[in-house]
């Protein structure tokens, strides 16, 4: 009797990339970036597999982006990781040109940094924003964190009776402690209480199932049930993870919050252009001001380098580089 074998097909090359950055736990962002990257970088050229593609075509399409598309350096340099990802971690190829670009210079730009008044009047503004968004906004000012560690935070990582947050996975992979104001304290209560709501029907619903970073899940395969681990800020609707199908409540999407930093700062009148990272920018120009040494705003902020925060004593608000001009002399 003969036996037929079938072989099985290899996996198309996006899809490899999909499976290499869940190997390596990288976020669901960054999947999604990666991959959109790659796609293009293929389109470009033709569809042409990278494997035929060498220096000069990854400098064409690099150079097509900044010169056709006019983006960023910061995108130029996103689209630019993202190919080295495709060649060095999927395709496994070591190819000396690899190492010889050089990554796109960032301007040096000073931050948009809100005077007190302004983010006053911002942050009024945003209390109507539903729950739990006003809450974020403020959150994002009175602790200096980014958009995405608010809207991640875990409900274990706030400790009210301190008035601290740890901050988890910041920027580079660090954690940091930051203050959690007293003005927020009763707010954040309250967010928590309603949260513990959300999660004992979510228990009874078998959809509690909670997102948990790199490979806690095989580790500790209760953990993402447990009540420590749920999102603070958790949608009010169910979603699907694309990664593995299930049902259950994602954070609150970072958009929600972008959108309604916008609307307020367009209600109020302010002509700076402001975003959820303008008001980190504030909350460190504020404490120096307020005469806190840099480097207690550099540990809030978690910079590696104290030269990083050191941009924030050029937007101080004592005037070009705090020097008195000679007209006000005379």
């Amino acid at each position: 009797m003969q036996t037929i074998t079938t072989l099985a097909q290899p996996k198309k090359l996006l899809d490899q990339v999909r499976d290499k950055i869940r190997f390596k736990h990288y976020s669901l962002s960054t999947e999604n970036t990666y991959i959109s990257w790659a796609k293009q970088f293929i389109l470009f050229h033709g569809k042409r597999h990278p494997a035929d593609l060498g220096a000069a075509e990854v400098e064409a399409f690099l150079t097509y982006l900044a010169t056709q598309r006019h983006v960023s350096s910061s995108t130029q340099n996103q689209a630019l990781s993202a190919i080295l990802f495709l060649y060095r971690d999927v395709m496994e190829i070591t190819l000396p040109w690899l190492d010889n670009f050089e990554r796109s210079k960032k301007p040096r730009r000073l931050p948009v940094v809100l005077t007190v008044l302004e983010t006053q009047k911002l942050l009024r503004e945003a209390e109507a924003a539903p729950a739990p968004i006003g809450l974020i906004i403020r959150l994002l000012y009175g602790t200096g964190m980014r958009l995405m560690e608010a809207v991640r935070l875990r409900v274990k990582d706030v400790e009210l009776t301190r008035k601290e947050i740890i901050v988890r996975d910041g920027k580079g992979g660090k954690d940091r402690v930051t203050m959690l104001p007293d003005s927020l304290r009763d707010a954040m209560r309250s967010q928590l209480a309603l949260r513990r709501e959300w999660h004992e029907r979510d228990l009874v619903l078998n959809k509690v199932d909670v997102w948990l970073p790199d490979a806690l899940a095989v580790k500790y395969p209760n953990a993402a049930k447990e009540w420590g681990w749920q999102y603070v800020f958790a949608a009010k609707n169910y979603s699907i993870d694309p990664r593995n199908k299930s049902e259950r409540r994602h954070h609150v999407e970072e958009k929600q919050v972008q959108r309604y930093v916008k609307k307020a700062a367009l209600t109020t009148g302010i002509a700076k252009p402001t975003t959820p990272h303008t008001l980190r920018h504030s909350f460190a120009t504020h404490l120096l001001e307020s005469g806190y040494d840099i480097r207690t705003v550099q540990e809030l902020l978690g910079h590696s380098d104290v030269a990083t925060t050191m941009i924030y004593t050029h937007v101080l608000n004592k005037g070009g580089k705090g020097v008195i001009s000679p007209l006000d002399r005379i």
